[in-house]
């Protein structure tokens, strides 16, 4: 049964409302404007409110505001019943949220019906309400289902590269990892700050798998060949970028709509072994004409390299790979990228040590002790 309340300081106008609604509706009563704060916030909390506006204390606009500045009780309709009768003091109720103004005399039928109007027009609005909340449930159901399904996809797409090469298994959550470290520490950096959004930095994340999508065109006698590739095969290697650029593009131009993710991943494939002063590839890039994505990337690919086995070079220690990018600042790479990355070395290190692949790996990352003394494969990381 729906519930009513009255509110009213003279008793007889409650025992005659209360005669009136009763045999319809469960009714509460309340001879205050205190009283009928109390009684709207317990249960059975009223589906309306019959309220008076001459009341001592207390009077029905004060008692109105305060019920519509209350989220418990904002959206119980609230029907003034009094004695004034000016056009001022209806509109005046009308405009602080009453759903409607009867005066007294009280005509029974006119009343009744009011009510009853209200209380389906209060019914109708639950129900939208209601069938809103479970609509908003199920397209956040379906938005989370649909970023999940785009996860796995991207990191399934990733692993394509990948398998081929099972030196490098972790090399995608390692790198990830960096290019999240790098991304965090120059987010308020006036050269960073404008790209480095919490969103951008969400579908960075997202892509950065990708950027070696384009190894599956490889041949395996180049990708998997030990030790240094001759002129003509690194050549070859080379095309990975623009391989991988083609194939992000190619799946942006199917979708049905923009996604957001793949315009930074086609970034990160092409331009991630770009340098800092013009000597990269495959565009001979330089400074700030290089995406910000692949700058981050281009230093956490060759960290990654440097001190993980790879089919043309063992593993080397960490002091070598620390004294490589320093070397390369502002040729290889961007200088900022890298003192963000010297500010940063402690995460760096625990992310290769939690992601590493075999036992070997780790002894080469923490070595005190070089031993390679030879960098040049490092010439040719791909």
């Amino acid at each position: 049964m729906l519930t009513v309340l009255i509110v009213d300081d003279a008793p007889e106008n409650l025992s005659i409302l209360n005669d009136l609604l009763r045999p319809y509706y469960r009714v509460r009563v309340a001879n205050s404007g205190i009283r009928a704060l109390r009684v709207a916030n317990s249960e059975p909390k009223p589906d309306l409110i019959m309220l008076d506006v001459m009341m001592p204390g207390m009077d029905g606009y004060e008692v109105i505001t305060k019920l519509k500045d209350d989220p418990n009780t904002t959206d119980i309709p609230v029907i003034f019943v009094t004695a004034l009768e000016s056009s001022a003091d209806e509109e005046r109720g009308l405009m602080l949220g009453a759903v409607d103004y009867i005066t007294k005399p009280l005509r029974p039928a006119i009343v009744i019906q009011r009510v009853k109007t209200h209380l389906e027009l209060k019914a109708a609005r639950d129900w939208l309400k209601d069938r809103n909340a479970v609509l908003e449930a199920e397209v956040e159901r379906r938005m989370e289902e649909n970023l999940l399904i785009q996860d796995v996809s991207i990191r399934a797409l990733a692993h394509l590269a990948e398998i081929r090469d099972l030196e490098t298994g972790n090399h995608l959550r390692r790198t990830q990892g960096y290019v999240q470290v790098l991304a965090m520490h120059l987010k308020s950096h006036p050269r960073f700050s404008n790209f480095l959004t919490p969103r951008n930095i969400q579908l960075l994340l997202k892509s950065a798998p990708l950027h070696d999508i384009g190894k599956v065109g490889i041949p395996d006698h180049i990708l998997l060949k030990p030790g240094k590739l001759t002129p003509e095969e690194h050549e070859i290697m080379k095309t990975h970028s623009q391989m991988g650029y083609f194939a992000l593009e190619q799946a942006e131009k199917d979708a049905e709509r923009p996604i957001d993710f793949l315009a930074i991943a086609k970034d990160i494939a092409l331009c991630h072994h770009e340098k800092w002063d013009g000597s990269g590839y495959p565009a001979g890039l330089a400074g700030d004409a290089i995406p910000i994505p692949a700058r981050l990337m281009a230093l956490a690919d060759v960290f990654d390299a440097i001190i993980f086995q790879r089919a043309y070079k063992p593993p080397l220690p960490f002091e070598q790979a620390l004294a490589f990018i320093k070397e390369k600042r502002g040729s290889h790479f961007d200088p900022d990228v890298v003192d963000a990355f010297l500010a940063c070395l402690d995460e760096f290190q625990s992310i290769a040590k939690q992601n590493a692949e075999v036992s070997d790996n780790l002894k080469a990352v923490y070595s005190d002790s070089p031993d390679v003394d030879d960098l040049k494969p490092l010439d040719q990381i791909s």
